[in-house]
């Protein structure tokens, strides 16, 4: 296997020079400002950047060990060209799209997510707010583990979807050319994906490109301003609660739960799932209906 360059620790110079590039083009137009920066924010988000730096380190042990273990029982091997590459990147890219998705209607997955989408700001820095609890990917990627790919060819092409999608947190650049936006996820497309109104609800999946949602029909344009967030913001910039608010939530549902349908439902089904009304009591019997009722009566005109 050869060495395969680690692009995220080589593109950090680049993270922070666009950052303060950003931070820059605010300060000269003051009357952005409420769409820009906001220390606090900024801050946590960074914080969840470190913090998920050293969980990832901690969820790889038990990943790679399940990673290998896949790779050594498959007869396949891929080798590691230019070109498969290239269709491995698509690969990646193809099993990004899924595990996104699932992120967002699973709950227990979107508790994990939930932390990215958690800033009401959208800026470079909110790029680095990830999760703290990244160990809910990496069923998504075993298939290609199945077809031989290495684990290490793998981890390569998640750093460069990652790297991708760092410059398309901005509302600094507006659309490109018609051609970029069709096939590339772009920072339009992403506001709309951010945002928490109800038509951009869940749209928008994909990593790199942007095609596996018009394939799938989870894509939608940016057509009015976004509003960022949740659906139910969270007032607090403490990284730890950040990171964990929606598991805490998930457990008071599961403590008030009246039934191991509702569990299962809090659990696994999506983030605004609500159980259904239980069955209503019997209704109670009525007066004992009398006169022409009570016979069965028929019209004249149809007992002729």
């Amino acid at each position: 296997m050869p060495n395969l360059p680690d692009v995220v620790l080589w593109s950090i110079p680049a993270f922070v020079l666009l950052t303060v590039v950003e931070m820059v083009s605010y300060r000269l137009h003051p009357d952005d400002d409420a769409a820009g920066y906001e220390a606090k924010d900024a801050a946590t988000s960074i914080g969840m950047g470190l913090g998920s730096l050293f969980f990832d380190a901690l969820w790889k042990i038990p990943v790679v060990a399940i990673y290998t273990a896949v790779y050594e029982l498959t007869p396949l091997r891929v080798p590691v060209l230019w070109w498969t590459i290239l269709l491995m990147l698509l690969a990646q890219d193809l099993c990004y799209y899924w595990q996104h998705r699932g992120h967002h209607v699973i709950r227990i997955l979107w508790a994990s997510h939930v932390v990215h989408h958690s800033s009401r700001k959208f800026n470079l820095s909110t790029a680095l707010r990830q999760p703290w609890t990244g160990l809910t990917s990496w069923p998504f990627y075993l298939p290609m583990i199945a077809l031989g790919v290495h684990p290490a060819a793998v981890a390569f092409c998640s750093s460069v979807s990652l790297v991708y999608q760092f410059w398309i947190h901005t509302e600094r650049i507006d659309r490109l050319p018609r051609p970029f936006e069709y096939v590339l996820n772009t920072p339009s497309h992403h506001r709309v994906h951010h945002a928490s109104q109800g038509g951009y609800l869940d749209r928008n999946f994909g990593g790199i490109l942007i095609v596996w949602d018009r394939l799938f029909g989870s894509f939608v344009p940016e057509t009015e301003q976004p509003v960022y967030g949740l659906t139910k913001n969270i007032t607090t910039y403490n990284p730890l609660r950040v990171a964990t608010h929606e598991y805490a939530a998930i457990a008071r549902d599961l403590r008030s739960a009246s039934s191991w349908r509702e569990r299962a439902g809090r659990v696994f089904r999506g983030p605004g799932w609500q159980p259904g009304p239980g069955p209503g009591p019997e209704p109670e019997p009525g007066p004992e209906p009398s006169g022409p009722e009570a016979q069965g009566s028929v019209a004249p005109e149809a007992a002729a």
